[in-house]
């Protein structure tokens, strides 16, 4: 067994540095040197031999180094499998508040014993000699005397989605999605578990699950609840693609909740579906629009309020057909009060006013989202409040069969006001070609909008970073590329997740 979580060497050829103590409040730092590190995935990696075991690579940063984690070292529990895609999805928080950053991988296909595709999600701590030095790596799965509640099944993909952060009280918490859990004998109609303080302590939610307050919908076959998920201190939300509203299958749907917990589950607060009237949802539910497919939030203040206490939740919906044009996509924009209300404040697609590019079948705009705030502590502006759309489809019909793009629209205003559009070779460094489906791969930091482009030609895969403030076509202040600052020079998906 190969020891793959190795050190990198980055300019200089120097190993991360440790430093004295890991600050607190700096956002993904691993190593505890007070800069920012990038997590980036290639879930599809060849690992000791095993095609598709999957590997996540840091780049720490202030150029020093590089390390890999994967299933193949001693000090990370499991080993390669074909088809693990470990790394399928990655967060970032402090579980322990020890100041390090840790990181979370989701591997959904992950086989526990006879029960393929059951998945898991692990936690590996930061420290100040690097990420995985430290402590030993939690593991979240399902089993007999296992953190998550229930047993492991083929095909619950635990780690599908996952989400971290801390509350507005500053407590960690950590939520795993399970779209293909079964509830009773109802296939797939998904779960999702709460993960809670340095306790850890864990609460399973479905869509069945009795709690302080009514969970939206029902457990049905296929609504996948638990596929998508998003965050802030004061809300989280959860989508259910496969929403079946009345006899419209797959029209999606999204449950939204507080971090308050009673008897240790988040309190649901309501649910959202174009079932819902007109000046409420805007949009009417149809077959195959995936409503929640994906979800973004970021933080909101209104002008007056002196403190941050609502949020903004960002809901793509990939599938809509705008008029005759299938599969256009659109993006829909809500605003949450602390008391768990809601109002629509934007309906998003390429066909609003101003708004750069034109709506084309296929285009899937809103297959993925990333948001921020940039100054979460002071009145929300456009200027300050940005949803990136991944618009994966984009050029469906044209020269390069879904190359793909990247819209990125003010979430205070109006969406054509100030919106930038980049894509490859317009902005994503690179030669256009097909099937590159740029924007299927998206994260957010506070400076920075990270592009990953895994698919399309080789010499392409990267991950750009981009200004928030970039203008169309603009080209990004940071690459990260298999073959420099240590990672590995192959590669066969790199940057399919970013954080």
């Amino acid at each position: 067994m190969s020891a793959l979580l190795t050190w990198g060497l980055g300019s200089g050829g120097t190993p991360a540095a440790a430093a004295v103590a890991c600050p607190s409040g700096v956002e993904s730092d691993f190593n505890g040197d007070g800069v920012r590190d990038t997590a980036i995935a290639d879930p599809e990696a060849t690992v000791d031999g095993v095609a598709k075991a999957g590997a996540v690579h840091v780049v720490y940063g202030g150029g020093k180094g590089s390390t890999t984690v994967s299933q193949a070292p001693d000090n990370i529990p499991g080993a390669p499998e074909t088809g693990d895609r470990y790394g399928f999805s990655l967060a970032v928080y402090d579980a322990d508040l020890d100041g390090c950053s840790d990181l979370v991988v989701g591997t959904p296909y992950e086989d526990l014993g006879t029960a393929a595709d059951a998945g898991l999600v692990q936690v590996v701590y930061g420290a100040t000699a690097g990420l995985g030095t430290g402590k030993a790596v939690k593991e979240f799965l399902q089993g007999t005397d296992k953190p998550l509640a229930g047993a492991a099944e083929a095909g619950d993909w635990v780690g599908y989605a996952v989400e971290a952060g801390k509350t507005s009280a500053g407590t960690p918490f950590l939520l795993i999605g399970s779209p293909g859990e079964s509830i009773g004998t109802v296939e797939d109609a998904g779960a999702f578990f709460y993960v809670s303080g340095t306790a850890q302590t864990v609460a399973g939610i479905s869509q069945d699950t009795e709690t302080a307050g009514a969970v939206p919908g029902v457990a049905e076959q296929d609504d996948r609840f638990g596929a998508s998920i998003a965050a802030t201190p004061t809300h989280f939300a959860v989508g259910s693609p496969g929403e079946a509203l009345g006899t419209t299958v797959f029209a999606g749907g999204v449950g939204y909740f507080s971090h308050a917990l009673t008897s240790g589950s988040p309190k649901p607060l309501g649910g959202l579906g174009q079932d819902q009237a007109d000046d409420l949802v805007n949009g009417a539910e149809e077959v195959g629009d995936q409503f929640g497919a994906a979800l973004a939030m970021v933080p909101y203040r209104a002008s007056g309020a002196t403190s941050t206490t609502e949020s903004l939740l960002v809901v793509g919906v990939p599938g809509e057909d705008l008029k005759t044009t299938v599969d256009a996509g659109a993006v829909q924009v809500f605003r949450l009060t602390a008391s768990g209300t809601f109002s629509q404040l934007a309906w998003i697609d390429q066909n609003t006013d101003n708004v750069e590019e034109a709506a084309e079948a296929g285009d899937l705009f809103g297959k993925r989202l990333t948001a921020v705030n940039t100054s979460p502590n002071a009145t929300s502006t456009a200027a300050t409040t940005k949803v990136a759309v991944g618009v994966p489809g984009e050029e469906a019909s044209e020269e390069y069969t879904d190359e793909g793009g990247v819209q990125i629209v003010p979430l205070v205003g109006a969406p054509g006001a100030s919106d930038q559009w980049i894509g490859p070779g317009n902005g994503i460094p690179g030669t256009p070609a097909s099937r590159m489906l740029a924007g299927l791969s998206l994260a957010a930091s506070p400076s920075l909008l990270y592009v990953g482009v895994p698919y399309g030609p080789a010499g392409g895969h990267a991950v750009h970073g981009f200004p928030w403030s970039v203008t169309s076509g603009g080209a990004p202040t940071q690459t990260i590329k298999p073959g420099e600052n240590g990672i590995p020079a192959t590669d066969v998906a790199f940057g399919a997740a970013v954080r």
